[in-house]
């Protein structure tokens, strides 16, 4: 669906030559949730600039939809564009507009008829939950509700393609996690493919099929959201999972386990996917006679499926120890001993 080869972007100001975006090399596959994340600077927003032609990379190419929008003319990629939404951090509605209105807009500019605009409207309000609303303004709405009008404006004109830009940076977590969930219905009801740009790895967690992590504008990491966190490869790819998957609390307790549990083994453990369901530590107890201490654990749920945690102390005959530990690698669970008495 978009393809980007060898792409990079050069702002030139008064201090010199800025790299936005540094020989960048991403396929996103048709009807995935692709997430980009970075924090400020990395260069996330101009490529979002890029893949929908409001910015022309310095070099490379760029292909959307089978269609290289790199070196085509103004005319066909206005028509590229029709078939490329976004949705913004700030909603960008208009606010003497009602509702209805603001969905309304680019069929009106595209043409299309009265009585076909309201039929849409109306199939739009209902798709994003705000049936009953299409006389309200702007000013009377919720800001999840007024991200949901963003949201029924760029599928308006029926995109194959929805960059989404900080789309719930404005948004508390409960109102986030509505339009997360609201996301995710319109990609599998409608097949749409969505970009997503965000420095929260919550968001990615929560709805991306894979991420590409970035910073200083070059993509340092790039994955199945599954595999990235169960094996993050670079700092700052490290930063973001911990985000999510270690509270401060547990950061604090893994500092001090030498001091808080002295006796016997501490083991950290990383399941992921179907082995967050089975039973390997009542296992571990039967067979081989340990007492097992449950220091900490947590578990992250992803759109492939489930990421978890768990470190504990074992304690009991060293040959049992080194045994269970054994078993424990045989179920292909990530082993780490932290510590050895």
């Amino acid at each position: 669906m978009i393809s980007l080869k060898n792409v990079s972007k050069k702002f030139s100001t008064k201090q010199g030559t800025i790299v936005a975006v540094d020989d960048v090399n991403l396929d996103i596959k048709k009807g995935e949730i692709f997430g980009i994340i970075g924090y400020s600077g990395a260069g996330k927003s101009t490529m979002i600039r890029l893949l929908n032609g409001l910015e022309k990379p310095t070099s490379g190419q760029i292909i959307v939809n089978n269609k290289e929008i790199t070196s085509i003319n103004e005319e066909k990629l206005r028509q590229v564009r029709q078939k490329v939404s976004m949705i913004f951090q700030h909603f960008n509605l208009l606010w003497s507009r009602t509702v209805a209105e603001n969905i309304s807009f680019p069929l009106e500019i595209a043409g299309i008829s009265k009585v076909e605009r309201f039929a849409r409207v109306k199939e739009l309000l209902e798709l994003v939950g705000l049936d009953g609303r299409g006389d309200y303004y702007p000013s009377q709405l919720s800001g999840g509700q007024k991200q949901r009008v963003g949201i029924a404006r760029a599928l308006a004109n029926r995109p194959e393609v929805l960059l989404c830009d900080e789309a719930t940076s404005a948004l508390d977590p409960e109102t986030t996690d509505s339009i997360l969930d609201l996301l995710v219905s319109i990609n599998e009801k409608l097949g749409l493919t969505i970009v997503l740009i965000t420095h929260e790895m919550q968001v990615i967690q929560k709805i991306c099929n894979r991420v590409a992590v970035m910073e200083n504008g070059l993509v340092v990491e790039e994955g199945d959201v599954l595999e990235v966190f169960q094996n993050p490869q670079q700092a700052i790819t490290k930063r973001f999972v911990s985000q999510v998957s270690e509270t401060n609390q547990a950061k604090q307790t893994i500092q001090n386990l030498g001091e808080l549990y002295p006796n016997g083994k501490l083991i950290k453990l990383v399941f992921v996917g179907d082995q967050t369901e089975q039973p390997i530590l009542s296992r571990l107890i039967k067979q081989f006679d340990l007492e097992v201490n449950i220091v900490q654990g947590n578990i992250s749920h992803t759109k492939s499926g489930a990421y978890g945690t768990l470190i504990l102390q074992l304690d009991g005959d060293a040959k049992a120890i080194d045994e269970g530990i054994r078993f424990i690698h045989e179920q292909k669970v990530n082993t780490e001993v932290i510590n050895n008495d």
